[in-house]
């Protein structure tokens, strides 16, 4: 699946919350309406980013998941 980004955040090797703190941080700089492909190796991050984007207001455009690394794709909104 080949979808377009802004930017780029490795959280890999991190373990919950920190991909989600290091995200909320990184959008925090971003301009609205840009994409940030994040990936991790949390298994729990895929919960914990569907929440948050939830909460945030922030689009969870999509997200999968090959060989323990999950890809996830988000769109800052005006949000918070």
């Amino acid at each position: 699946m080949s979808q377009n980004y802004d930017l780029e955040l490795d959280c890999k090797g991190l373990s919950c919350p920190m991909p989600i703190l290091k995200t909320k941080k990184f959008i925090d700089g971003m301009e609205v309406g840009q994409v940030v492909k994040m990936t991790a190796t949390d298994a729990g991050s895929i919960p914990d980013v569907q929440a948050w984007t939830k909460k945030t207001g922030h689009e969870l455009l999509s997200y999968e998941e090959q060989n323990g690394v999950y890809t996830f794709y988000i769109k800052k909104t005006v949000g918070e």
